[in-house]
């Protein structure tokens, strides 16, 4: 036996893109065990090889795989140099939200959270609100039992603070988180972009708590046609179709149809209104495309959504609307929305964003009419200027909002019907300079309201980027917010409270500070992404409904303390070699008001929640499980005084669903499971004084509050805003998708 025979030869070199090292880049030798992992700086070595040839297969996530046969000599080692190319995959996802600008996800010195249309659709729901549910740090909020219209909270903040975008144009609208995110088909979404903490300077009013950014295929890489449709066992039916075609050699369009049904009137906790509001409602959404010269933009997108939504007691009809002989809660919507980009034929980058929206509300709670027309026009003027290491963004919006309605909101005893109108002219400038590793970016805005003056919202951010990888991020920014209750605060039109606007309310505002920890760990061809937010905001000049004071009255006015958001943050992405994936994330948050040295907890704030969805597939048999779902902590309830006999907090509630996809074929699948597993409800008594909701055998005394009398021993008022989850147990559905490329 010779030296020679005993000989193992060593594998060496570097994985690079462009020069640059890709850090832990897995490299191993076909049909082997033998494999290592490459350094931060995409250095490695492999020892102890058999001489002769073999196939050497390198990957690492957000890369194309490589693969080469070579053979092994020794004693000297053998060099291999790899030059991966970028491939479409998490570390390579663009993202707009956080600075306007198209980034990578990792280069972003904002924190963005993505949202694939893949996650839609591990758990089928007729809109992309429902869908909310299961994302970490966000939650929809069902702000009334009988009609069941809500809003997003983003890290325990209320609805209004969070803006919605369509293309990243703002739907600038109080009622956007309610509408702005019902009515687009599933299949036609690519992603939806999410901002945790304000955006004021680069987004204005609204962008308070977050964002929202729904980013529809682009027209020329969408599917010819897509349809989807699925039923539950409540029968409910959802109907998304899309369809692609041209309108000659320059111009490509796309159209999507939204239609949800029900019609069902169920009442299984038996206390006489139906548990899940019926609805009809139609959205058509049209995106049009232009090819130009240079590749310069011009998109328009329009989209009508017309609704027809009830809930009352179970015998209600439209014979009763506006009455007071049976309760129910009916409301007409119409809205109509234009939103669009053209950038301009000039040597500079100059982009014009424009968005409009009318809606038209017609709607009865009880007997109490609420009829109002909004009608809001956005502009904007971006530049965009690359200068050396330095990236400016110039912006100059403006926005005019008409609001008018039958409430308190526009009318005065001595002027009569006022419709308000504002003019919201504005400014603002984004720099970010790169330097190595470092990224920093500062930012300023200025906005004019006709009616509250001048306001100034700053902005700065760094990120410092460890490696290919891993980043630290530290954001810190003012969010501010002009408030319209009547088109952001449901309670406020239920009409089973007075409600009492106390001063000439003025713009909250906020500071927020957030600092974010991104790493990933590979091995191999799996990997585990870990992503930790510490999050800070303090607001001055809050205005919260307060419940308390008086049971019978919705009292708003300015906080005269201060309020408090802060918590932390973690989301898991775990994608093993294996066919297992698992997105899972917690948030530990503390929010509370402080006045007269008072400490309160806000209502329908959680003190915890977390989220998962585990995948796994099966590939022989094409069948893919999902395994989705929620817990939440205790949330502050809204009763009504001190005798009211429900519980003052929540108790810790969980939503889970399972479904199965089976594909047929490379254009069809066809999936169904159980939703609400653990057929959580909330308590049947959540309506408080079902049996009487025109309050006929209430009393009151010379001040208005209720008198406990035989007939309500506990002193309550009709009030349906006790409500914190779905009213639907656990059900079975079922459906169908068809895609042709």
């Amino acid at each position: 036996m010779t030296g020679t025979a005993h000989a193992q030869a060593v594998l060496e070199g570097t994985v690079r893109e462009n020069g640059e090292g890709v850090a832990f880049a897995s490299i191993a030798l076909q049909g082997t065990a033998f494999g290592t992992t490459a350094d931060s700086v995409g250095k490695f070595r492999l020892a102890g090889l058999p001489i002769g040839k073999v196939t050497v297969l390198v990957s690492a996530l957000g890369y194309t795989p490589y693969q080469k046969t070579l053979t092994l000599t020794a004693p000297q080692p053998t060099l291999l140099e790899v030059n991966l190319q970028p491939a479409a995959g998490q570390l390579d996802e663009v993202v707009v939200t956080g600075t306007m600008k198209e980034v990578s996800k990792l280069e972003s010195p904002v924190p963005v959270d993505v949202i694939t249309q893949k996650f839609l659709y591990k758990n089928p729901v007729p809109s992309i609100f429902e869908s909310l549910t299961y994302v970490n740090g966000v939650r929809p909020q069902l702000n009334c039992n009988v009609c069941n219209t809500g809003d997003i909270h983003i890290n325990g903040l209320e609805g209004p603070y969070t803006m919605v975008l369509l293309d990243g144009t703002p739907i600038v609208s109080g009622l956007s988180t309610v509408y702005g995110l019902v009515g687009i088909p599933n299949s036609l979404i690519e992603r939806v972009e999410i901002v945790k903490g304000p955006a004021s300077t680069l987004y204005g009013s609204e962008a308070v708590g977050g964002l929202i950014n729904v980013i529809t295929k682009n027209v020329d890489k969408a599917p010819t046609f897509s349809g989807d449709v699925f039923s539950s066992s409540w029968r409910d039916v959802n109907v998304d179709l899309g369809m692609k075609f041209s309108a000659g050699e320059r111009v490509s369009s796309l159209v999507g149809v939204n239609y949800f049904n029900y019609q069902n009137p169920i009442d299984n906790n038996g206390d006489g209104f139906t548990d899940l509001t019926l609805q009809h409602r139609i959205s058509v959404f049209n995106k049009w495309a232009v090819k130009r010269p240079q590749n310069r933009q011009a998109t328009l997108a329009v989209r009508y959504y017309y609704e027809d939504r009830w809930g009352g007691e179970m015998n209600w009809t439209p014979a009763y609307r506006g009455g007071d002989q049976v309760y129910g809660e009916s409301i007409y919507t119409k809205r109509l929305e234009a939103v669009g980009m053209y950038e301009l034929p000039t040597t500079e980058k100059l982009t014009f964003q424009y968005s409009l929206n009318s809606h038209d509300q017609n709607s009865f709670y009880g007997d109490v009419s609420y009829q109002a027309v909004q009608r809001i026009a956005f502009g904007q003027l971006l530049w965009d200027k690359q200068l050396s290491n330095h990236s400016l963004l110039v912006g100059a919006p403006l926005r005019y909002t008409y609001y008018d309605d039958n409430s308190p909101a526009t009318f005065s005893e001595r002027m009569g019907n006022q419709p308000d109108r504002i003019f919201l002219p504005g400014l603002f400038v984004q720099d970010e300079i790169k330097r190595g590793p470092h990224t920093f970016l500062a930012g300023m805005r200025y906005d004019y309201n006709s009616r509250h003056g001048s306001i100034f919202t700053p902005r700065a951010a760094y990120k410092l980027r460890l490696n290919q990888t891993d980043a630290i991020r530290f954001n810190v920014g003012r969010g501010y917010r002009v408030v319209n209750l009547f088109t952001e605060e449901h309670a406020a039109l239920t009409g089973a409270r007075q409600v009492v606007i106390t001063e000439a309310l003025r713009p909250e505002q906020s500071w927020n500070a957030n600092l974010n920890f991104v790493k990933k760990i590979v091995t191999g061809n799996s990997f585990i992404g870990l992503d930790a937010s510490l999050f800070y905001t303090r607001f001055s000049n809050q205005i919260l409904p307060d419940y308390d004071t008086n049971p019978n009255q919705i009292i708003y006015d300015n906080l005269r303390g201060y309020a408090e958001s802060k918590g932390i943050s973690l989301n898991l992405d775990v994608n093993l070699y294996a066919p297992l994936k698992i997105v899972a994330g917690a948030t530990l948050m503390d929010n509370v008001q402080v006045e007269d040295g008072k400490r309160i907890r806000p209502i329908l704030t959680e003190r915890f929640m977390g989220t998962w969805a585990i995948t796994y597939t099966f590939d022989r048999a094409g069948l893919t499980l999902d395994y989705t779902g929620n817990v939440y902590g205790p949330m502050r309830l809204p009763v009504l005084g001190a005798l009211d006999p429900r519980a003052e907090y929540s108790p810790v509630w969980s939503l889970q669903n399972v479904q199965f996809t089976k594909k047929l074929g490379t254009r069809s699948e066809l999936y169904g499971g159980v939703k609400n597993l653990l057929n959580f409800l909330p308590p049947a008594n959540s309506i408080a004084r079902s049996h009487d909701p025109f309050d006929r055998n209430v009393q009151f005394d010379e001040l208005g509050q209720v008198v406990a009398t035989r007939q309500n021993p506990y002193a309550l008022t009709f009030d349906p805003s006790y409500v914190y989850a779905p009213n639907q147990g656990i059900r079975a559905f079922a459906g169908f998708r068809y895609t042709i490329p």
